[in-house]
């Protein structure tokens, strides 16, 4: 199974947040399957987004194509950090 995970300071969460949500068809037609956005206890416009993907390959194309590098930008995101991520192992204890 392949993960994202993205680091990234916004200017404004809630505006953040709304183009977020607006991309959910691109994202879901592009692969993901879940997600899950986090923000820092200290700093809200420290965002977090950890995803599930249905192949490295459509995760890699997707945030690495002009048009997530433009919906970035109207989002308010700055000086993104993606770690592409294998599944290797998983459990509840």
């Amino acid at each position: 199974m392949t993960f994202v995970l993205i680091v990234h300071q916004v200017d404004d969460y809630p505006a953040w947040k709304a183009v977020f949500d607006n991309a959910a068809d691109i994202r879901k037609a592009a692969g993901e399957i879940s997600f899950q956005v986090l923000t820092a206890d200290t700093d809200p416009n420290q965002v977090i987004h950890f995803s599930r993907w249905r192949s490295l390959a459509g995760a890699r194309a997707f945030f690495e194509s002009d048009e997530l590098v433009e919906i970035r930008r109207k989002a308010g995101v700055h000086a993104p950090i993606f770690t592409y991520l294998e599944e290797r192992d998983h459990g509840v204890l």
